[in-house]
């Protein structure tokens, strides 16, 4: 139950970060779609990646039994509680499947080929989603923007019309159809990528129990999915505020392409087998698309800066007294905006980083160090 706690306070964040992060929905409301969409991936395909879990990583039975069990559990649990403490979303499945390794390498039954491949699609998929939202933020945000054309309405986007005999959700005043249609690509992305969890992370939870057969499958896909709901209503909150508005300044149109990069990628990699790290890939496609709006270059008008036109970098020239304003980075008139600080924040994606990889070191260091040590787990 603590761990599926802070798996739901992980995992929210990077699944409905953008939408928040855009006031697209509220931060109770994605929680509610979080734990919905994740259950049903839990529910559905979740029992298969707990048996893969449980027999993949470790070569060999008996090595799972309810004392590992638990304190696999314990080192995994305590090392995302920690990054949920400082409000960075670390990655479950690097977290889980670090002690397991742990565990199965002081064992002497870690099948390393299985463990390499995983390892260097969680390093090539990152990668992957920072340079093509860098790319787009960079060079293609500005044209999308206008061609979407999903400017923030105000006041609510949808409102319950209560006129009638049986009350119907209706467009809130002011807003779009496009603006409509935006929220419901950005949210069902977000679902989409909850659901992914749920495939995946509900064995983060329950596959070391399961596997040493002290817990049914269906109870413990229950289980988890109750106790990641109650870690996305509560301790998410840190979460969601990082991502979705604290590494970079995400309107809505950032946001679908945030929730769409990293969203192919999850259930790209879950469609060939392995465990995606998708609070990865979605926190480096934030910081690809921060970045790239960041330092997007435009034209200096005459007399701001020489006597001729020149290219330079928004970062540039954020900050310049005497030069005149610029429009912010993708809308389509000039006004007041802040530094390009607040389009890609440098010291907060250096935490996210950072924490993002001492998280999964806590657990798999302190499960190795406690399996080969201690004679009481008798490995």
């Amino acid at each position: 139950m603590f761990v599926g706690y802070n798996i739901g306070g992980s995992t929210t964040g990077p699944a409905f970060g953008p939408a928040v992060g855009a006031e697209v929905i509220s931060k109770v409301a994605a929680a509610a779609l979080f734990s919905l969409s994740f259950a049903i991936g839990a529910v559905t395909i979740g029992p298969e990646v707990i048996d893969t879990l449980s027999d993949g990583i470790i070569d060999g039975g008996g090595v799972f039994t309810l004392r590992t069990g638990v304190a696999v559990l314990f080192f995994i649990g305590l090392a995302l509680f920690i990054g949920n403490i400082f409000g960075v979303p670390a990655s479950t499945s690097m977290t889980t499947v670090g002690a397991i390794a742990a565990l199965a390498q002081a064992a002497g039954a870690l099948e390393w080929a299985v463990l390499g491949e995983i390892v260097v699609w969680w390093i090539v998929a990152p990668i992957i989603g920072f340079w093509v939202s860098g790319v787009i933020g960079r060079y293609l945000y500005p044209k999308l923007n206008r061609m979407v054309a999903i400017d923030a309405s105000e006041g609510p986007i949808v409102e319950l019309d209560r006129s009638g005999a049986v009350p119907r959700v209706v467009r809130g005043p002011g807003t779009t159809r496009r603006e409509l249609t935006g929220v419901v690509v950005v949210v069902a992305i977000g679902c989409l990528m909850a659901f992914a969890s749920g495939t995946s992370n509900v064995a983060n939870a329950v596959a070391p129990l399961v596997g040493s057969g002290d817990l049914e499958v269906g109870v413990a896909v229950v289980i988890g999915s109750v106790a990641v709901a109650l870690g996305s209503f509560t301790i998410a909150r840190r979460t969601l505020d990082t991502m979705g508005s604290d590494i970079t300044a995400l309107p809505l149109t950032a946001a679908i392409i945030v929730a769409s990069v990293s969203s192919v990628l999850t259930v790209g990699l879950s469609a060939i087998g392995i465990p995606a790290s998708f609070v990865i890939i979605a926190t480096m496609s934030i910081v690809g698309l921060g970045w790239g709006r960041a330092t997007r270059t435009t034209t200096a008008v005459e007399g701001v800066r020489g006597e001729e036109s020149t290219t330079v970098s928004v970062g540039s020239l954020a900050g310049d007294e005497e030069g005149e304003q610029l429009p912010e980075i993708g809308e389509e008139e000039p006004e007041d905006i802040p530094g390009a600080s607040e389009l890609f924040n440098p010291s907060t994606t250096a935490r996210v980083v950072i924490m993002q990889n001492v998280v999964p070191l806590i657990s798999t260091v302190g499960a190795y160090v406690t399996f080969e040590f201690i004679p009481i787990f008798g490995l």
